[in-house]
């Protein structure tokens, strides 16, 4: 993954509530096994309709319980393929901030109001690292675990997370080899 610290620039606004991932990316796109492609896919039915123009901002604000509905990742890879870094919204769905983390996409809770705030400035820059949000409005915090911060700032994914306790595991392996192995120093 891309490590995430400052992510600024124009934003993108879609001030609707309960935007579930069949709406972000239809079932009918979820034929691809790879992570790219999703993006021209994005909102499908909405854009095709007239009901909304989009840009590919670095950011999108949206409404409160973002990403709701089935716990697909290709919402995520959507999302990012059409170029966005980061989504703000008052509120996300579990399945679908975890999602968000463990693909390199910034999800930030923050009051209605700031969204709108946001929204309506056209701009922002979050600062990952100091966790703030700064706009015309002006500079909000908002809340992350550590351990995805740590992940998110230095662009580890789960394996790579993994990895960096190498060493501890293959200490752990040789000094508890499985049942019925033989130890004999191989």
């Amino acid at each position: 993954m891309k490590a995430i610290d400052v992510i600024e620039g124009k934003v993108s606004a879609l001030d609707r509530a309960d935007i579930d991932t069949d709406q972000i990316i239809p079932k009918q796109f979820l034929k691809r096994i790879e992570r790219t492609g999703f993006g021209e896919f994005l909102f499908y039915d909405w854009i095709r309709d007239g009901e909304i123009e989009l840009e590919p901002n670095p950011v999108l604000v949206a409404g409160p319980n973002f990403g709701s509905g089935s716990s697909r990742e290709h919402a995520v890879w959507a999302l990012a393929d059409f170029g966005f870094e980061a989504v703000i919204a008052p509120s996300f769905s579990d399945i679908f901030y975890s999602n968000a983390t463990k693909n390199g996409l910034l999800p930030v809770i923050l009051p209605r109001e700031d969204c709108r705030g946001i929204a309506a400035a056209g701009a922002v820059r979050i600062d990952l690292d100091d966790q703030t949000v700064d706009y015309e409005g002006g500079v909000v915090r908002f809340d992350i675990d550590e351990e995805t911060k740590h992940r998110l700032l230095g662009g580890h994914d789960e394996i790579s997370i993994t990895l960096e306790s190498e060493d501890a595991i293959s200490a752990y392996e040789q000094a508890n080899p499985p049942l019925g192995v033989a130890t004999t120093g191989l």
